[in-house]
């Protein structure tokens, strides 16, 4: 069953009931993955597929001096292939401590991205499986537009797949809220030594990346909108191309854009 988000909702004293729940279900979903080389191999092509595609279709954006930034870190924070494991354990070790680890205001990212996390790995799982049923030498190929497109359809709806995409703005634009947090940088600067002493780099970087990521464009948030806009806008029309557009012209457009990311 698809997770659902409800971090909109969250009080800060459930907080560390979510991101335990939420962190639990992905080491539940990795666990299903790493016992069948197979699906491994089909969710590795699903991700890097879905980078792809998201490079090719924000490369305006990475060549910008303004949002090569924000867009490289949704790319590798929020839409990449690599293994968040450590920066999960991190989270779900101090989710308990999380309101007196760090400050008050990094509560509700921290929310926001497990919950994320959950739905996105558990939505990729689905579509793996679907994918190995689809094709059976998925292991041994690389996936295309035509296949991809079925399992999108097959696994969620629009709804479903708008709700993700509400959460990676959510992310955004708490991150942002957190630039304009009177001494939060320096506060985030004075915890790398408590947090390396207590095995939390991982978290600690991200918190700081996303921060400076931020920080970076200024214009008192109005790039930062300019930003978060873009991303609804196109992510938005990919949604609605890949559930309502003839699947012939979807699959062209999704190999186009495949080819701009090369």
């Amino acid at each position: 069953m698809v997770v659902t988000l409800s971090f909109a909702t969250c009080s800060l004293m459930d907080a560390a009931t979510t991101i335990r729940h939420s962190l639990s279900r992905v080491v539940d979903l990795r666990a299903q993955a790493a016992a069948s080389r197979p699906l491994q191999t089909a969710l590795q092509h699903i991700k890097q597929f879905q980078a792809r595609r998201f490079a090719g279709t924000y490369q305006d954006l990475l060549r910008s001096p303004t949002f090569a930034a924000p867009t490289g870190f949704f790319l590798n924070e929020l839409y990449g292939v690599r293994d968040f494991s450590d920066r999960d354990a991190q989270f779900a070790r101090i989710a308990s401590a999380l309101q007196t680890f760090f400050p008050k205001q990094v509560v509700a990212t921290a929310v926001a991205l497990a919950e994320l996390h959950a739905l996105t790995e558990e939505l990729d799982l689905e579509m793996a499986h679907q994918y190995l049923q689809l094709h059976a030498y998925a292991s041994r190929s690389m996936l295309d537009g035509s296949v991809y497109l079925k399992c999108w359809k097959f696994v969620a709806n629009p709804a479903l797949r708008l709700g993700q995409l509400q959460s990676v703005l959510e992310i955004g634009r708490e991150l942002d809220n957190l630039t304009r947090t009177k001494g939060l940088r320096m506060t985030l600067r004075m915890m790398r030594g408590p947090a390396r002493a207590a095995g939390l780099q991982a978290l600690q970087s991200f918190l700081e990346v996303g921060f400076d990521t931020f920080a970076s464009m200024g214009g008192e948030g109005q790039q930062t909108k300019q930003f978060l806009c873009t991303i609804h806008e196109r992510e938005t029309a990919w949604i609605e191309k890949l559930f309502n557009s003839p699947p012939s012209l979807c699959e062209a457009e999704l190999e186009a854009c495949l080819a701009r990311a090369l």
